[in-house]
């Protein structure tokens, strides 16, 4: 149907295989993330009370609300509460569709938190990761947190507010509202207990810090440029989970510009001499955001990145993966009741108080140098130095030379801190004797109370110059690690005290979590004397069961009833009895720069006096070359492994930390990695000692750790891993990722005791999964480039006097390799890859962005191809029952009772002869302007749009009626013909008068029109299905804010933007004088060209152009741009023609060589 679409066979073939890879994505896709999410978090428990406080009236104040949180059981006086205010104010901003009541979790943690003090001591003796050259390492923290937390919380009704930039901008103008509020509480509060002659503590806060989940953080963001804030009144932001690059839904005009607008506030506040001030607006405000990680599938690591918003001396984002106490990814709502994380957050923000004045740190340096000691681990730090993995941008946090006197204080107290803290401090004297150790490997099975020395410069030769340690055992308290100097270098050194020549390097190691504590096992040894006529007989029953004291009671209580005799029991734990070794808990890496100029390592295990040694203690020890367990898998070899895996072969001895790196990211191309152990230096006896051989090396070697770096999400540790998919949250091939997020380094730390099987095959499913994920919205405004793409194709036959294509033909047009590619896809990247190459510092991956750029273009002619395909079979139904209705009217006006149906028929015909039906018939698109434009401007646009799709579709079944009546009607006449010549005689075709269906649907297939009329109907049909299918897509991107708008009714409504009003009123327009191609447009020539003119064709092959480029640079909404201005021209080169036409000033252009009848 249709011409123009050529290629056959060959055509079909290329849009069948188009649709099954896009509908295997989508299918792929689909099944994965529908799965359950694996969730290790911890239930927080609560006992929640929410005080309401009063607030100003204002534009939102009845819809919104504000409360306090209050913690505890016991019922409380309100108002003698809300008076006793002292603490530090917090404001909660739920997310979309989030509820003020989160706020529970966190403030019922912050509320323990500050009753029970700080964390444990050792926790802030580790470095953190990140911080500077010369590694923080000090944190002095009081014993008792010197202010607690009133956490406040805005009520938002649970309102979309990431679906249309109206409602967010409300939020952000009553979150300004709400700090005003609370801080002028604060004062009332204090003023009120001064009046009562209470005892008052300090002065009222003069700031609030902001706590924002999802779109809360960046309302919070919103909140602190917009002009109605008061100065400092905002100077802290936590983040949690929230979109800063872009919106997560980009495809509302007015919600992408609103972002645009308030990044860009944030990038003039940290400027000096933007404003009138001496110091930047924003010279003193923190922000710090913390990820989900690969499990959030709503806001990914990459969109709560703060690069290019927040320098790095006054933010930076974490990922939960990678927190400290933390390691976990978790989904979008559980970061909010997450135990793991919100206990640390709860500290964290306990730990910004100044113990002096009991108000947040006043340097912003400070304050950030808190979070990144709290929050940040030093895994990533240590992994670089041997792994040489690019750190985030956010690496050098307090590096630069803008430090204030309180950060270089810190840095001074840093230097001296590498040592052990003195409360975990044990002597050497109770040391058993000292071991040597004369190979590269160290083995410690239990705490033996003995120091172990190595000599660096023996065990270090051939290149084994690095040091790897894992342990299980805690860091000082546990295990010490020193390097001793050489002896006799200088008679300067010896002048030098023993203690300053030894470096306790112990602080150097870094906590990771540790997976599954391994079940023990108890030999329960049980005497049984029996009382015979012999004599007492004595024999010894011996049970093994797994560690558990009541396990073991039980079993001993059944013994006793079952033997009815007297016994004595003697239960005890074997040494090194436990089923698998222990998992590591803490690594240390040193290089051979660290360990310069020393000459021994002890490792000295802490002495337990009068107490057995216990049986789940692990370290091992390693000098390895990182070369010879370095291991590159390039891109093929990855694509490859999804049908062959890659396999290597551990043989024992081998480097206990192997470096694997992964040429494709693993957050585009997860990998399923397995380590199966083969030996353990046991040799096999048989098939039937397999299992007991594999339990033997299980006893002997730790189990496998991975470490996943990635540059954007962080770090990613698998514990215990056998057999796991390592996926990162990186976002590869966009035009703002570097070249770095390419590529991703895993570290396995794996026992060299043992040998192993590793295996590396890709998961394709999970490719899928996050393919899907991050391409999404991109995807969808390729879709509106490839409809403008086959408007070009329709239009452009049309202006050739060509027969004009189907739009599926002309989309299957389009796919042919050479030259419609090539035009059409591969010229428009080019150009738009050499623009970020001359204006970009940091140039993206061309191979990475080029092929993620091209299968996202597929996938989004696939979808398209689906959309019209599923709009085509239903008009097609409908006019199919449509014709068949009106064929059976016919045949019932023959029948005896075809008196009803002639004065229904006369009465219908009658009233579409009435002068205002005319009227309307004949000015259509008067009345679909009436009805469309008003609800666009005043009530939302998407409804608008709407009903211009109903008049699209109304206009396409009207031609495809006619198309189908006609082919049915000339079908009769060749069979009446057919019949006539069979009984030769003469049969009338086409003198009979007009019945009703013919004055309904009327035809004109005469022989002296130049093209059919069911030609033409057909052609005007496959136009209007692909402005129908256009405008659908439009309808689409403007749907998520039309169900945040049904939330709202009948609480108050507001006008839409006119950003996107008048957007939509162009598309309307384009609806209603582009619709078909013979459209009169502003032509002109194109220089070099004879006498060309250009005219529809080239303003759609514009609009494509621009579609791709605004996809590509991640606002798919931007299309509407360009869908806007071509209506707009439409209607002003229409009001062009009518004028000239008045005039009878009718350009010859207009003719066309055969005319299409209608």
């Amino acid at each position: 149907m249709g011409g123009g679409g050529g290629g056959g066979l060959r055509g079909s073939c290329r849009v069948g295989a188009v649709l099954l890879f896009s509908a295997w994505i989508a299918l792929a896709a689909l099944s994965r993330l529908l799965r359950p999410v694996p969730n290790g978090c911890v239930m927080t428990y609560m006992y929640p009370t929410y005080i309401p406080i009063s607030t100003p009236k204002n534009v939102s104040s009845d819809r919104y609300g504000l409360f306090l949180y209050h913690e505890g059981w016991k019922q409380i006086d309100f108002e003698e509460h809300v008076r006793g205010l002292s603490g530090v104010p917090v404001l909660f901003i739920p997310g979309n569709g989030g509820s003020y009541k989160q706020v529970r979790s966190l403030a019922a943690e912050s509320f323990r938190a500050y009753q029970n003090g700080p964390l444990e001591p050792t926790f802030y003796q580790e470095a953190s990761s990140t911080l500077s050259v010369d590694e923080l390492k000090d944190f002095s923290i009081p014993s008792r947190y010197g202010r607690m937390l009133d956490w406040f919380a805005v009520d938002l009704e649970g309102e979309h507010s990431a679906m249309d930039g109206r409602i967010l901008e409300e939020h952000t103008e009553y979150v300004v509202c709400a700090i005003h509020r609370i801080l002028g509480q604060y004062k009332e509060s204090h003023l009120a207990r001064s009046k009562d002659a209470a005892q008052s503590s300090g002065s009222s806060p003069s700031s609030v810090i902001l706590v924002g989940h999802s779109m809360g953080g960046f309302v919070a963001r919103a909140a602190l440029v917009h002009p109605n804030l008061r100065k400092s009144a905002v100077e802290t932001i936590l983040t949690l989970s929230s979109p800063h690059q872009y919106p997560p839904i980009a495809l509302q005009p007015s919600l992408g510009q609103f972002f645009s607008h308030v990044n860009e506030e944030w990038r003039k506040g940290y400027k000096i001499g933007v404003s009138h001030a001496s110091t930047p607006k924003l010279s003193n405000v923190i922000v710090v955001s913390v990820a989900g990680g690969i499990h959030d599938y709503q806001i990914r690591s990459r969109l709560t990145s703060l690069d290019g918003i927040v320098p790095s001396t006054h933010g930076f984002m974490v990922g939960s993966s990678s927190m400290k106490n933390v390691w976990l990814s978790m989904e979008h709502q559980s970061i909010l009741w997450c135990n793991q994380l919100v206990v640390q957050v709860a500290h964290t923000l306990l730990s910004i108080i100044d113990p002096a004045n009991g108000q947040p740190f006043l340097s912003s340096h400070k304050r950030v140098f808190v979070f990144a000691k709290m929050l940040q681990s030093a895994v990533p730090q240590s992994l670089s130095r041997m792994t040489h993995v690019p750190g985030s941008q956010s690496s050098n946090l307090l590096a630069s030379g803008n430090l204030d006197a309180s950060a270089h204080e810190l840095q001074a107290k840093a230097k001296n801190s590498l040592s052990c803290p003195p409360f975990v401090q044990w002597t050497s004297d109770g040391l058993e004797k000292d071991l040597y150790i004369q190979s590269n490997l160290v083995t410690v099975l239990a705490m033996d109370g003995r120091r172990r020395w190595l000599d660096i410069k023996k065990l270090g030769s051939n290149g084994r110059g690095h040091f790897v340690f894992v342990t299980n055992l805690a860091p000082c308290s546990g295990v010490r690690i020193h390097l001793w100097p050489e002896k006799y270098h200088s008679s300067v050194q010896n002048e030098v005290p023993a203690s300053r020549k030894i470096v306790d390097v112990t602080s150097k190691m870094v906590q990771i979590p540790a997976g599954p504590t391994p079940k023990q096992v108890v030999r329960i040894v049980i005497r049984v004397v029996e009382l015979g006529p012999h004599g007492s007989n004595i024999r010894q029953i011996n049970y093994r069961a797994k560690y558990c004291r009541i396990t073991c009671w039980v079993l001993l209580c059944k013994i006793m009833l079952t033997e009815g005799l007297d016994h004595d029991t003697d239960n005890k734990v074997e040494p090194g009895s436990q089923t698998e070794q222990p998992p590591p808990s803490a690594f240390l890496l040193l290089t051979p720069e660290e360990m310069s100029g020393f000459r021994f390592m002890t490792i000295s295990v802490a002495p337990r006096p009068g107490r057995p040694p216990p049986t789940a203690s692990m370290a091992v020890g390693q000098f390895f070359n990182p070369d010879d367990g370095s291991s590159a898998l390039s891109v093929g070899r990855i694509i490859r492994s999804s049908f062959a895996p890659e396999e290597i072969f551990l043989a024992e001895d081998h480097p206990l930390a192997l470096n694997l790196s992964f040429s494709a990211s693993l957050g585009l191309l997860p990998v399923i990695l397995s380590l199966k152990t083969a030996g353990c230096g046991i040799k096999n006896a048989g098939d039937q000692m397999e299992a007991e051989r594999n339990n033997l090396c299980k006893l002997r070697c730790f189990p496998p750790v991975a470490l996943a770096w990635d540059s954007v999400s962080g770090l990613h540790i698998i514990p215990n891993i056998y057999s796991e998919t390592l996926e990162v949250d990186s976002s590869p091939g966009f035009w703002d990722s570097p070249e770095s997020m390419d590529r991703t380094t895993v570290l396995v730390l794996a026992d060299p005791h043992c040998s192993y099987k590793v295996s590396a095959r890709a998961s394709l499913s999970a490719a899928a999964s996050r393919f899907f994920l991050l391409y999404s919205s991109e995807i969808l405004g390729f879709m509106v480039a490839v409809m403008f793409f086959g408007l070009m194709r329709q239009t452009s036959a049309w202006e050739c006097d060509s027969s004009v294509p189907s739009i599926l033909s002309a989309i299957e047009s389009n796919l042919r390799l050479l030259k419609p590619f090539m035009f059409l896809f591969f010229m428009p990247t080019l150009m738009f890859l050499a623009f970020l190459f001359f204006t970009m510092e940091q140039k993206p991956s061309f191979g990475t962005f080029l092929l993620v750029t091209m299968i996202s273009y597929i996938v989004a002619n696939g979808f398209t191809i689906l959309l019209v395909l599923s709009s085509k079979l239903i008009l097609y139904m409908a006019a199919i029952l449509h014709v068949f209705i009106k064929r059976r009217w016919q045949s019932w006006e023959d029948g005896a009772q075809s008196s009803y149906v002639r004065q229904f028929l006369t009465l219908s015909f009658s009233f579409q002869s009435l002068k205002i039906v005319q009227v309307i018939k004949n000015n259509l698109n008067i009345i679909v302007a009436v009805a469309t434009i008003p609800p666009v401007c005043f009530v939302h646009p998407a409804i608008g749009l709407g009903l211009l799709l109903l008049s699209h579709a109304f206009h396409a079944h009207s031609n495809l009626c006619s198309f189908l009546a006609a082919s049915f009607r000339s079908i009769t006449q060749k069979k009446e013909l057919y019949k006539s010549k069979m009984g030769d005689k003469p049969v009338m075709l086409s003198k009979s008068k007009p019945d009703g269906l013919q004055q309904l649907l009327p035809m004109d297939d005469s022989p002296t029109a130049a093209k059919s009329f069911t030609d033409s109907q057909l052609e005007l049909f496959d136009c209007r299905h692909g402005i129908m299918i256009l405008h659908l897509l439009a309808t689409l991107m403007f749907a998520p804010s039309l169900v945040a708008w049904l939330q709202r009714i009948g609480m108050g409504q507001n006008f839409p933007w006119f950003v996107d009003s008048a957007i939509c009123v162009g598309v309307i327009l384009h609806g209603l004088f582009g619709s078909q191609p013979n459209v009169s447009c502003i032509s002109f020539k194109l220089p070099g060209r004879r006498g060309r003119e250009v005219g529809l064709s080239f303003l759609y092959l514009l609009g494509g152009y621009y579609s791709l480029f605004s996809s590509m640079a991640l606002a798919p909404y931007r299309a509407l741009y360009a869908m806007a201005i071509i209506g707009f021209i439409c209607f002003v080169s229409t009001i062009i023609e009518r004028r000239s036409m008045g005039r009878g000033d009718i350009m010859s252009r207009k003719s066309r060589k055969h005319s299409h009848r209608h």
